[in-house]
């Protein structure tokens, strides 16, 4: 159906052309004066314009037609424009046509032929809209293909369990809320349900909801118009646009402020958007997984997010287990980053040292595989020999005294029990020993073995 804007100072012609077009268009848009022209286009964004090329009484050079079929195109370029001329203007609607018009309509028109004009030029403006959004969708999906897709997922019980599940919602539409610690590979779940759906050969869409301010949420999410604020100079796909008949990834989705949550909620409901600056509402197919390291029905609880939000998007929720809960994962994890940033960095033939590994399982990884495949990074890039050891590890030290004792290993407790004794007995060996529990003789061996005097 699409929506005309015509514009013509001839109130008998607007009265015939809107009981004529009603039929044939969602919405006819009348004016009878260009005056408001670019301001009507930008409120109403219209899909094509009929533009009589006269205004003023007694001229009938066609350069007031001219003057805002040039306004209109730079407005918006791709917008087909239709332009009325009499006979005698013929030569002048040719010029048009070389400036930009998409077609002439002649007065007075023949009701077939003006239809059949109009509705080419509609099917015309459909046709580019339908370009410029495969064109947009190809992009995004250029650059999702871009990145890594070599993944890791480690051969725990707790890894086995979340990929069946993973496998059985896959095949379905149902929305999926992905729970989780910071750095447990969350984005990879998405990646990997939508891999495994009906939708695999459409896009995946990710969006980064604690990065979007505010005053850019909906132009982010649902796109916006050509005109419709400052930056605006095209018109732009929001999100939602590009994900259609695809997937839409909304990672760290708890922190959206309360706000926004009711437009997001708004689109889901009724699975339509409608752009920033303009009023026509748009139909979206999406497949929507969602991401949080929060408890969102902690924060229902606590007044910070909708609950009417929160069961849109948990039809399904698939809690990843962090690293330390599936620690026979690691050293799996471990060998392959070794692999891929010993190729990256041209180390080929890196190895791990056995206490390395040691010391790697007894971490208790806050940071959870991130931090792994950083540290990992880290080790292999400072690295000289052809054998990582434990020493090429520099791990964070948690609060938790219990996790300081679990992140290191005997040899590395026991050198910074001696080096606080140390410090502590201003190196009076005999109250050392005493405070330790040791031999003199076997302090002297152990300040020997980690270089302390």
């Amino acid at each position: 159906m699409g929506s005309i804007l015509i514009v013509d100072d001839n109130k008998n012609v607007l009265s015939a052309l809107r009981i004529l077009l009603n039929n044939y268009f969602e919405e006819v848009i009348l004016l009878s004066s260009p005056n408001m022209l670019i301001s009507m286009m930008r409120e109403k964004n219209p899909d094509i314009v009929l533009l009589d090329m006269n205004y003023s009484a007694g001229i009938n050079t066609g350069n007031e037609g001219l003057y805002w079929l040039s306004e209109v195109k730079k407005l918006d370029a791709e917008i087909p424009v239709v332009l009325f001329t009499a006979y005698a203007d013929i030569e002048l609607a040719v010029k048009a046509l070389k400036e930009g018009a998409s077609d002439f309509v002649v007065k007075p028109w023949d009701n077939a032929k003006l239809l059949a004009t109009l509705q080419s030029a509609l099917a015309l403006r459909q046709s580019r809209k339908e370009v410029k959004k495969l064109k947009e969708k190809q992009d995004i999906l250029n650059s999702e293909l871009t990145k890594d897709s070599d993944v890791c997922w480690g051969q725990s019980d707790a890894m086995q369990r979340l990929l069946s599940m993973i496998e059985k919602v896959a095949k379905t539409d149902a929305n999926v809320l992905i729970t989780g610690e910071n750095g447990t590979g969350k984005e990879l779940i998405a990646r990997k349900i939508h891999q495994l759906s009906m939708r695999s050969n459409e896009t995946l869409v990710s969006v980064d909801m604690g990065a979007i301010t505010e005053t850019l949420f909906e132009s982010e999410l649902f796109g916006h118009v050509k005109g419709s604020f400052t930056d605006a100079r095209a018109d732009r796909a929001g999100k939602f646009e590009a994900a259609d008949k695809g997937t839409l990834f909304l990672d760290e989705i708890g922190n959206l402020s309360y706000i926004l949550q009711a437009k997001l909620l708004t689109a889901l409901q009724s699975r339509k958007i409608v752009r920033v600056g303009s009023n026509k509402p748009i139909p979206v197919d999406i497949r929507l997984v969602s991401a949080t390291n929060r408890d969102l029905h902690e924060s229902v609880r606590s007044g910070e997010f909708r609950e009417d939000l929160l069961y849109r998007l948990d039809t399904i929720q698939i809690e990843v287990p962090a690293l330390r809960n599936r620690k026979e994962d690691i050293p799996l994890l471990a060998n392959f980053f070794l692999a891929r940033f010993a190729k990256k960095y041209n180390k080929k033939g890196l190895t791990f040292s056995d206490k390395a590994i040691a010391k790697l399982e007894n971490y208790t990884w806050p940071g959870n595989v991130r931090e792994l495949e950083h540290a990992i990074e880290k080790a292999v890039i400072l690295s000289d020999g052809s054998e990582l050891q434990a020493s090429d590890f520099y791990l964070r030290i948690t609060e938790d005294r219990t996790a300081i004792i679990e992140s290191i290993t005997l040899e590395e407790m026991e050198k910074i029990l001696i080096d606080k004794a140390l410090n502590k007995y201003d190196k009076n060996i005999s109250a050392i020993a005493a405070e330790l529990g040791i031999t003199r003789p076997t302090l002297y061996n152990k300040m020997k073995k980690y270089g302390l005097s």
